[in-house]
């Protein structure tokens, strides 16, 4: 498999927290995360409207083994440094970080966004990391979806053609 060429938004933790510190007394820090196995209209959408509510956009993606342990032995679909270097190609992104969790509660402490957005299939009272950033004066967020689009549906197509 060809390597995926290094992108300067893809950033380690410990970097990342160097580069939002510089900028958070002017700037309003926004977080999400996902898997983003066979990256969508879906995604790309609620990226796009989610960057709209700050300055900069970090994007949490699941790790590969994450990801196998949340969606099951055949995923992901996509390997993580693809699905890094996609999001981090898109406009609204401004820095993707990957975790190794099942959850990005410990991502959420140690960035401390101010806002929090998930996608409308999650209530906001039961998103991760919902306490950490309220507790902070911040807020969060659950922003509608797409309707019909969703990587599940993709690989059920997929799947349907063969």
């Amino acid at each position: 498999m060809a390597a995926v060429p290094a992108h300067p938004k893809i950033v380690a933790l410990p970097r990342l927290l160097t580069l939002l510190a510089a900028q958070r007394a002017t700037k309003t820090v926004v977080f999400t995360n996902g898997c983003f196995d066979l990256l969508h209209a879906g995604h790309a959408d609620l990226l796009t409207r989610t960057k709209t509510l700050g300055d900069i956009l970090v994007v949490g993606v699941n790790s590969d083994a994450s990801v196998t342990r949340l969606k099951g032995p055949t995923r992901p679909v996509t390997p993580l440094d693809q699905r890094a270097f996609v999001l981090a190609s898109l406009a609204a992104t401004d820095f993707v970080t990957a975790f190794e969790d099942d959850t990005p509660l410990a991502l959420i402490t140690a960035i401390a966004p101010d806002i929090l957005v998930k996608g409308g299939d999650w209530q906001p009272d039961a998103i991760v990391g919902r306490d950490v950033v309220l507790a902070r004066g911040g807020r969060v967020q659950s922003l509608p979806l797409l309707p019909g689009i969703s990587t599940t549906g993709i690989i059920a197509r997929i799947k349907a053609t063969r």
